[in-house]
This record gives structure tokens, sequence and C-alpha cells, in this order.
């Protein structure tokens, strides 16, 4: 029997015992419309403390999760560089793959795991699934009213001093694979391509304020460490659609600005709330107008693990789940892309794209048994 030919709640298992595990686990248990029965991780006694917390039955290695017969979905919670290896295990394995971001690390990686999962006759699933909140997703049911007229541009901005003054170990955000680009853009790049559609070229510039910085809090505080990458990112996104996005990343500012997502249009302009969460009101401003309509989120605001449950019900479903990972790939594309022009001083063509996806339905209800 197939995972997409099953009946009842859908079977996942988790790779990865780490920090994030346990929003996953809160919220994943106590959804009716899916089972957790492992969880593996590389240091098996990390698993076994895990699944002793939240009352998983089973916990083990990585191949205890691949080998156990009634998952479905495997989620992967393991480290960014690993991602790439463990879901090819996970589609080997002829199981669904729900991925923490990014869906990998090179893009090369990504095209070949979504090949070799249609091959298999698997799914791939990628975060940031905060965007399936009632936050973004009643901006997105917003937008496609046609409340703002034809959208034409869209601006983004997080600031912030950086996270070395409360993370107790934050020499990695200054390092290569993370910085602005790669640790925030995700929840803002994939906002704005769920809202105008694929990108087809970007361009940017990046600079550092400071090349060290001092740890600020915890145990290693006072100790100073080297920044290898950008700290602040300037990127224009062009549209196939055509419209275009000024994206502002920041961890140079002394002024903390975060969540900021506005939608330009003929009649009126949309600020969504932030994308790094799940809930908030969207706000409704008119053109020519300052006074701004709230317009109050509705939908779920569970927190991570929220994907996970909708691409559980599609697969029942028999229909496409929205947190593709042709999405994430191309979330990957447009930040590498950012990276080539910083480096290079060059427009960067993006040469992939997705479906377009629908809005979640308002009353899409994490806490109800549909199947």
């Amino acid at each position: 029997m197939t995972p997409q030919t099953q009946a009842g709640p859908v079977g996942v298992g988790i790779i990865g015992a780490g920090t994030i595990s346990a929003e996953y686990l809160t919220n994943l248990t106590s959804f009716p419309d899916v089972t957790v029965h492992i969880i593996g991780d590389l240091f098996p006694e990390a698993a076994a403390k895990r699944a002793e917390e939240y009352g998983i039955a089973a916990s083990g290695t990585t191949e205890d999760v691949l080998g156990h017969p009634d998952v479905e979905i495997v989620i992967n919670l393991t480290i960014p560089t690993a991602h790439a290896e463990v879901s090819r295990q996970i589609v080997a394995a002829g199981k669904h793959v729900w991925t923490e971001k990014p869906i990998t690390t090179a893009p090369a990686d990504a095209t070949s795991l979504l090949e070799a999962a249609d091959a298999a006759g698997v799914r791939v699933g990628g975060a940031p699934d905060t965007v399936l909140g009632a936050g973004i997703q009643t901006g997105l049911r917003t937008l496609r009213d046609g409340s703002i007229g034809t959208p034409a541009s869209a601006l983004t901005l997080f600031q912030s001093p950086g996270p070395e003054s409360w993370h107790p170990n934050p020499a990695f955000l200054f390092q290569e694979g993370a910085g602005p680009l790669y640790d925030i853009a995700p929840y803002y790049t994939t906002t704005l391509v769920l809202a105008l559609g694929p990108v087809v070229s970007v361009s940017a510039v990046g600079s550092r304020a400071q090349t060290q910085r001092t740890i600020g809090s915890g145990a290693k505080a006072g100790e100073v460490f080297d920044v290898t990458v950008p700290t602040q990112v300037s990127a224009l996104l062009r549209f196939e659609s055509g419209q275009n996005a000024t994206v502002l990343l920041s961890f140079d500012s002394p002024h903390t600005r975060t969540g900021f997502v506005e939608v330009y249009g003929t009649e009126a302009t949309l600020a969504f709330p932030d994308p790094n969460v799940f809930d908030g009101d969207s706000a409704l401003t008119a053109y020519r107008g300052d006074a701004a309509t709230d317009v109050p989120a509705t939908g779920a605001t569970t927190g991570r693990g929220l994907g996970v449950l909708e691409m559980a019900r599609a697969i029942r479903a028999g229909v496409p789940h929205r947190a593709q990972g042709e999405i994430a790939k191309h979330v990957l594309d447009i930040m590498v892309g950012i990276e080539t022009a910083i480096a290079e001083g060059t427009i960067v063509d993006i040469d992939s794209t997705f479906a377009e996806v629908e809005p979640m339905p308002a009353d899409f209800d994490p806490f109800t048994a549909t199947l």
C-alpha cells in the first residue's frame, strides 16, 4: 500500500531532535490528522529524550525512522548542510519529505532531489510554513480579491543591530550560508513570490559594517568572532509578471524594524504582517490616503508543523500541497542569485519557476479531524 492510498491520520517521523523539533512536536502532537510515530537523531539518546518528553512511541537513528512501516512523511530537521543527503535518503525509502529551510544549500542538489522525488512518486514540502498562517494568508486573499487594484511593486525591510547581543553562540550567523540573506530572506522572499509570482532576475549590493563582532550574552560573552558575509543586503527582484520588489536585509542597523512587507497597487497599499510569525492583521491603505483599515487575520495560527499538516491532508485528497518543494527551490535560487549579484556586480537570471498556489481557506482548522 503506497502512502497516497492509505486512509486515516498520516504517519509522521522526524529526523533531528534539536531545538526546533520541540515546536514541531508541540503542534503535530495536537493535530488529529497526523500521528508522530518515531523521532531519530545522529545521537539516539537525544531522540529518546525528545520522544519521552512528547510521548512519542519510538525513537532511534535515521535508519529507524526511514524503516518505520507506518511513517509516510519524514520531517528533516537536520542542519542545513545535511538537508540534501538526508532528504535523498527519505525519498529513497519511499517517504514524502518535509524539510526545514533551506531545501538544500546548493540549487543543483535541490533540482536532483525534486527529480528523484518525482520519479519515486513522493512529495517534497519545505519551510517556511509561517506563510501558511492566518497572517500572510489573509493578506494573500486580500491581494487576490482586487482590493488594491493591480499590484505594481513591493518593498520589504528587515533591519536590526544583529543577533550577537542576545544569541549565546552567534558566530555561525555571520559566516557563509548565513547572514541576513540566508537566515532571514526565506520568510520575506517566500511571501513575495506567493504574492507576485516567480522571479526572473535579481540585482543586488551588499556590505559589512564590521569585520568582527563580540558575543553579548551567555557563556561566550566577550568573545570576538569574524564576520565573513555581507551584513546588509539590498536587492531588486524582477517578476515574471513585470512587477518589481525591493528587499533590504540588515544586521547593521541600530534601529530595529522587522516584519515590513508592503505591496503597492493602483488603488491601495497592502501591508502584510510579519512573515516570520503565523498571525497578525494586514493593513489596507487607500491610494493617496494615510488612513489604514485593518484586515483581521483569519485562519490557523498554530506554529511550525502547519505545513506538514496541510501537506498530509493534500496527500490524502490527491491534490497539490501548498508549501511545495518547487517554491522552496525557487526561493533558494533567488538567494543564491542575490549572493552572485553582490559578488559579481551583475544582473542574475533566475531560471526556475513554480505553479500558482491558491491561498489557504479561511476556515482551515488544524484541530478538526478530517481524514
